[in-house]
């Protein structure tokens, strides 16, 4: 397992905490959650606190031994799995779970890096307060893992991205010295945001070890709806009647096709469709806030009185109840799972500004369909953010590899329109190695530079994460 050359001993001296060196141990870290990358590595370092993972980044600089952080592994661009080569150390953050201090007055928790976002969300709900970050792997994520790739989710609309939900980091730098940046502040203006380059970085600058996050006031209500819809474009349009209507409350507006609904009917029959007119789109409002349950219900159901009679929406349900709630949003949390059935796909993580969303769909569409009719069109994602899952499954009937091997020239011609319509390739799942390369074809040389110069200031010796968002 270990490359020759490297002290095993030495790196078990080198901090406190658990080192996975059977293969058997070992193999749970080396694959994505995709199954579509599978590494080696040296070991995995499980560190018990920051000053361990302190003092194993300080050894792994010192003998240029190359580290790959991982949290909950539940990435979907393989940038925490190690390469090929075996000469990394995976470095485990699991261990690292703590809630550090809970701060009502100031609105903020702080957790470290290892914590489950599901249980960020449990401690904040016991004290009455509301973390909002939410995504299908909440139960399984971790806090360094969604800063780190500054993920984004259902929420995006109303209450930002991980970065917006963010006041102050502690991380270990790349030569093993402790940033202490948990400063539970609203503004500071003393510097540089160093916090603001770690979010986003994939583990490539340093390793994000603790975070201030956060909270926000436990709504008093809130109402799920589902739409059908026959264009991409009403959609678009209910979307600003909502926002008009519903301001603040307005929490989530999530876009999804009919073939994502077949797809999760065939892998979840228990699951139905709320509305019995079959659409081409359907579409999940949710709204929340400090009003009652019957007005939120009241303006929701006026909002779509209202569509229907514009004929924006051809169909609507409203949920009666917590339990129709949680089967709505069923619906689109399990699209990712029932796509995965069906073997391995060809992912695109885009964003485009919503007034391009519905031209955007229309020219791709067309493009993709002309080159490759037989795939099978997954489209959904984050309407009110902007944010799409243009996703394709292979034909029922075919090859899976010959699928997968069309995927580079699928992501050219898909990111070249996104690019056209002012997009761009990688909105909430970052780049890691599945789009590294695509994403240095659209940058500018400037840009490169720049932030190859920033990766040269913060990681000299380059061990970080290497091969991960540059190439």
């Amino acid at each position: 397992m270990l490359t020759p050359g490297v002290d095993i001993d030495a790196l078990a001296g080198a901090f406190s905490g658990r080192l996975l060196t059977e293969p058997d141990d070992v193999a749970p870290f080396l694959n994505d959650w995709r199954r579509l990358w599978r590494g080696r590595a040296l070991a995995v370092a499980q560190p018990d606190s920051v000053e361990a993972v302190a003092s194993l980044v300080a050894w792994c600089a010192a003998n240029r031994v190359p580290i790959v952080p991982q949290g909950g592994n539940t990435g979907l661009s393989g940038g925490a799995t190690p390469d090929d080569t075996g000469a990394a150390i995976v470095l485990s953050l699991v261990r690292l779970n703590r809630v550090r201090d809970l701060d009502l007055p100031n609105g903020t928790i702080t957790v470290e890096a290892g914590c489950i976002l599901k249980t960020v969300q449990d401690a904040a709900d016991a004290a009455g307060r509301l973390f909002p970050l939410s995504f299908a792997a909440e139960g399984s994520c971790t806090i360094g893992g969604a800063l780190a790739t500054n993920a984004g989710g259902t929420g995006v609309l109303r209450y930002g991205a991980a970065r917006e939900l963010c006041l102050g980091l502690e991380v270990v730098t790349a030569e093993g010295e402790v940033w202490n940046g948990l400063r539970a502040l609203r503004k500071d203006n003393s510097g540089y945001d160093l916090r603001d380059l770690y979010i986003g970085s994939e583990g490539t600058l340093g390793i994000i070890t603790a975070a201030v996050l956060k909270l926000h006031p436990k709504p008093a209500a809130r109402v799920v709806a589902f739409a059908a819809v026959r264009t991409c474009a009403d959609a678009v349009d209910l979307l600003a009647l909502a926002r008009a209507r519903c301001d603040a409350s307005l929490t989530a507006f999530e876009l999804m096709s009919n073939e994502c609904l077949t797809l999760v009917a065939s892998h979840f029959p228990a699951l139905r469709r709320p509305v019995e007119t079959p659409a081409p789109w359907y579409v999940l409002i949710e709204l929340s806030g400090p009003a009652s349950e019957l007005a939120a219900h009241e303006v929701l159901e006026a909002l779509l009185t209202d569509a229907l009679e514009a004929d924006t929406v051809i169909d609507a349900a409203v949920a009666q109840s917590l339990a129709q709630s949680s089967a709505f949003w069923a619906l689109r949390e399990n699209i990712a799972e029932a796509q995965s059935a069906e073997g391995k796909t060809i992912k695109h993580d885009i964003a485009v500004p919503i007034s391009q969303v519905a031209a955007f769909l229309e020219v791709v569409d067309r493009a993709v369909g002309a080159q490759w009719p037989d795939f099978r069109f997954i489209t959904f994602g984050h309407l009110g953010d902007g944010n799409l899952h243009y996703n394709f499954s292979p034909p029922a009937t075919g090859d899976p590899a010959a699928f997968m091997n069309q995927q580079d020239a699928v992501n050219r011609v898909v990111h070249d329109l996104v690019i056209a319509h002012g997009g761009t390739i990688s909105a909430e799942h970052g780049l890691g190695v599945l789009r590294r390369d695509e994403a240095a074809r659209y940058k500018s040389p400037v840009e490169l530079a720049l932030m190859r110069r920033l990766k040269q200031a913060l990681d000299p010796n380059g061990v970080m994460n290497p091969g991960k968002l540059l190439g």
